[in-house]
C-alpha cells in the first residue's frame, strides 16, 4: 500500500522537532551535528534569531498580497540585489527550479525578439539545474530523464572539463551557455577559473547568453557572495535559491536589462513568489551575507575545515581518497561507498550528503562556529574508523 506521502524520497529513518544553530534535535532528544545545512539552504543556522524576528515581524503584519500589487519587501530585496551584483533586474520564485524554467524561457525569448531565434542550450555532464522537464532535459542525466520522455529539446550536453568539445560546440546558433560554477548534486566540482573566463568570452563572441546557476554554490557560500566573482566574470542571467531564504522557500533570477528584454508583462508570473513573507527573510539574510566581514569569515572557517578533512583523509587513506570544493562547499571524495559512509556519520551523530562521483558533500551553516567544524570532522573520523572496524 502506497504512504500517504508520495514515496519519491529514501529517507533516512529521523524526524527531527527542533534545531539550533548547526545542531538538529531528533524526537527522541539525540543531537545530531548538521554539516549538509538542508542541502545549503541553512545558511545562518537553525532558528537564526535574525531570521526568526524578521519572519515573525511579517508575519505580523501581511502574508500574501499576489503580485497584482506593489510588494514593498519584494522591491527592497530587489533593490539590494541589483546594488550588491551584475543585474539590473530580478524576479522571485520560490525554488531553484522555478529559477531555470525562467532562464530557459529568458534566453530564448531574447534571442526570439532580436529577429534571429536561436534554441540550443549548451550544459555539462553532471549538471543539476533542478527537476521540471525542463531542467532535466537541461541536466541530461539518465537517472533524471528515464522514464519521463519525450524530453524538451533544445539542449546539448557536453563532457565535464572538455573544452575542446566546447569550443567546437560553440557558435552562432547557440542560444545561451547554462553552468554551475561549482557543481553540488555532480559532486562538488569547481569549474576552472580559466574555463569560466573562456565560456564568458566564446559568449560574447557569438551573441550567446551566459546562464550561471548559483543555486547551490551562491550566497556566500564559497567565500565570496557569488561563486563566479572568483573568477572576475559576470553572466547575463543568474539563477539564485536555497541560501537566499535562510530555510524559507525563496528563490531568484537576476539578470542584465539586455538579457531581460523580451520578458515584458504576460510572459512569466508566480502566485507565491516574492510573497512578503519570503522577501523578509531574503533580505535579512542578503544583508547579512553581504557583509565583507561576515565574507571573510566563512574564508576563514572554510580554510579550517579544509585544514581538518585534509587531516581526515591522511589518517584514513583506505576510505577516503580527497577533498575537493570551495569555501563550506567541500566534498569527501571516497574510496568506500558513498552512501554507506553517510550512514556511519549518521551513527556517529553527524549529517552529511551524498553527491555524484562517490562524494559526500558537507554544506555547514556559514556561520558554523570553530567548535562545531572541529566537533563535526572529529565525529567524522569515528564514523571512518568504526566503518573500517566492520
Amino acid at each position: 500500500m502506497i504512504s500517504t506521502v508520495l514515496p519519491t524520497y529514501n529517507r533516512t529513518p529521523l524526524s527531527f522537532v527542533k534545531g539550533e544553530g548547526s545542531w538538529l534535535i531528533e524526537a527522541d532528544g539525540r543531537r545530531f551535528l548538521d554539516m549538509g545545512a538542508g542541502i545549503a539552504v541553512i545558511a545562518l543556522g537553525h532558528a537564526n534569531p535574525e531570521l526568526v524576528s524578521a519572519l515573525t515581524e511579517q508575519a505580523g503584519k501581511l502574508w500574501h498580497v499576489s503580485n497584482l500589487y506593489k510588494i514593498p519587501e519584494q522591491q527592497a530585496l530587489a533593490d539590494l540585489l541589483v546594488d550588491l551584483t551584475f543585474a539590473d533586474t530580478v524576479f522571485f520564485t520560490n525554488s531553484g527550479t522555478e529559477t531555470a524554467e525562467l532562464a530557459i524561457k529568458m534566453a530564448r525569448k531574447y534571442h526570439y525578439e532580436k529577429g534571429a531565434p536561436r534554441e540550443t542550450i549548451l550544459t555539462f555532464e553532471g549538471a543539476f539545474h533542478g527537476r521540471s522537464t525542463a531542467a532535466i532535459a537541461a541536466s541530461g542525466g539518465e537517472k533524471m530523464v528515464k522514464g519521463f520522455g519525450p524530453l524538451m529539446p533544445g539542449f546539448k550536453h557536453l563532457p565535464w572539463g572538455d573544452m575542446a568539445a566546447f569550443e567546437a560546440a560553440m557558435d552562432e546558433s547557440v542560444c545561451a551557455v547554462m553552468v554551475e560554477p561549482v557543481q553540488g548534486e555532480g559532486g562538488i566540482r569547481p569549474m576552472p577559473e580559466e574555463d569560466l573566463r573562456a565560456i564568458r568570452a566564446a559568449c560574447d563572441r557569438t551573441g550567446a547568453l551566459l546562464i550561471l546557476d548559483e543555486v547551490q554554490c551562491g550566497m556566500g557560500r564559497t567565500g565570496k557572495l557569488f561563486a563566479h566573482e572568483w573568477a572576475g566574470v559576470t553572466p547575463d542571467i543568474m539563477m539564485v535559491a536555497k541560501g537566499i531564504g535562510g530555510g524559507f522557500p525563496l528563490g531568484a533570477v537576476l539578470a542584465t536589462e539586455n538579457a531581460a528584454a523580451g520578458m515584458v508583462v504576460g510572459t512569466h508570473g508566480s502566485t507565491y513568489g516574492g510573497n512578503p513573507l519570503a522577501c523578509a527573510v531574503g533580505l535579512k539574510v542578503s544583508q547579512i551575507v553581504s557583509d565583507p566581514a561576515f565574507l571573510d569569515e566563512v574564508s576563514r572557517k572554510a580554510g579550517l575545515l579544509l585544514q581538518r578533512l585534509e587531516g581526515l583523509v591522511a589518517a584514513h587513506p583506505d576510505t577516503f581518497e580527497a577533498v575537493r570544493g570551495m569555501g563550506l562547499m567541500l566534498g569527501l571524495k571516497c574510496k568506500k561507498p558513498a552512501v554507506e559512509l553517510a550512514a556511519a556519520a549518521r551513527e556517529a551523530g553527524v549529517l552529511v550528503v551524498p553527491a555524484a562521483d562517490n562524494v559526500l558533500r558537507l554544506l555547514p551553516a556559514l556561520n558554523i562556529p570553530d567548535a562545531d567544524i572541529t566537533e563535526g570532522v572529529a565525529r567524522l573520523d569515528a564514523a571512518a574508523s568504526a566503518y573500517e572496524g566492520k
